[in-house]
């Protein structure tokens, strides 16, 4: 066995899908001419349709990251627009419960942020589980401060804000980070995730990563957070504290940020600069990443000039072996359109393309799903 151990705004990405389906449409008349992928390399044999050039069919459900949701609704409706009868089904839910639904056999592919943890290898009862990195993308730390438009934080003051050990806005540690900045004596309200959440473990994995002991929570896809911490599920429950709280801080991915309308922070970075969340310096962060045999790897704390600190990665999880040859078929199709035409959505929904060899491998184990 090969394991290393909520609905969004809908507004996040309204015009992309509408593009989304107009090129859908074009490639599904012409489905010679699919567009070259961001990602790089060259885009699957079907593109978005089967390996064999025909429109593949049936349904496919998926379910977890949240960090995924809005790439996998615009995705789906492209996809169908190509494979009208073909149906993929994607619910949030946070990267956990789309392993666990994975596992017990609920959805045939899992969104999920992180690798398996050895706790829940167990689960999947010797079945070999495939990673297909999909997206990476910022977590942002974004905040409710009135008057305050250009944090910046750098680790150490992040892991002391979220163990509780600084407690208001105008603590000397953020005011030698913010010289010139009117930070105001607003306490601090920590907005966390409530549910198993690969945001979280790379959160998490970033501080452990970026201060060694000094971050004593651990990394996990579940952390018990300080008393008052507020929690929320998925990556917009926790923009929707941050939203309406005063002096709220909390760590959502960059796509949700954006799609909420909040302020967030630039970090500092391994190389010492305070870099903002963006596309482009997520892009910078995984441009160094050498990915394992089985394509897991970890984006955070990368080295780099312009690269964000706090820059994750996402997968789809399927099973090797499917239960019949259409389930499979569907699969490499839609996973092979992701990994295809499907990166050329992510900028414009402010996510980040794959790395152009990442993406390659990702391809070529395409044909290691079997039915």
């Amino acid at each position: 066995m090969r394991i290393r151990g909520g609905k969004r705004v809908a507004a996040a990405g309204g015009a992309v899908v509408a593009m989304t389906l107009a090129l859908a449409a074009c490639s599904s008349s012409s489905p010679t001419t699919t567009p070259t992928p961001t990602g790089g390399g060259t885009t699957p044999a079907g593109g978005g349709t089967s390996t064999g050039g025909a429109a593949v069919s049936g349904t496919l459900n998926g379910s977890g990251s949240s960090f995924q949701l809005t790439f996998q609704q615009a995705a789906s409706q492209a996809f169908h627009q190509s494979n009208p009868n073909a149906t993929v089904n994607y619910g949030g839910g946070g990267s956990g419960k789309g392993r666990t639904d994975l596992a017990s056999g609920v959805v045939q592919y899992a969104g999920s942020d992180s690798p398996i943890p050895a706790k829940e290898a167990g689960n999947f009862k010797g079945k070999t589980v495939l990673y297909f990195p999909v997206l990476i993308g910022p977590i942002t730390l974004s905040y409710n401060l009135s008057g305050v438009s250009n944090l910046k934080l750098d680790a150490p003051v992040i892991a002391q804000i979220f163990q509780g050990k600084i407690k208001t806005w105008n603590d000397p540690a953020i005011k030698a980070l913010n010289s010139g900045v009117n930070l105001p004596s607003t306490p601090i309200t920590l907005a966390v995730r409530s549910d198993s959440s690969g945001t979280t473990a790379n959160f998490t994995l970033f501080l452990q990563d970026a201060v060694g002991g000094a971050w004593t929570l651990g990394s996990s896809s579940i952390v018990t957070w300080p008393s008052g911490a507020r929690a929320g599920n998925g990556n917009s429950g926790v923009a929707q504290i941050i939203k309406s709280t005063a002096g709220a801080i909390g760590y959502v991915d960059y796509s949700t940020a954006k799609a909420s309308n909040l302020s967030y922070a630039s970090v500092k970075n391994k190389d010492g600069n305070f870099v903002a969340p963006s596309s482009e310096s997520a892009s910078a962060a995984a441009a160094g990443v050498t990915p394992g045999s089985d394509l897991t790897f970890a984006a955070v704390w990368a080295p780099g000039a312009q690269a964000y600190p706090i820059t994750y990665q996402s997968w789809d999880l399927v099973f090797e072996n499917q239960p019949n040859a259409n389930t499979a078929a569907l699969l490499k199709a839609y996973i092979g359109y992701l990994l295809g035409p499907g990166q050329q959505l992510l900028t414009q929904l402010n996510y980040a393309p794959l790395p152009a060899s990442i993406d390659s491998m990702a391809k070529a184990q395409l044909d290691k799903i079997a039915g």
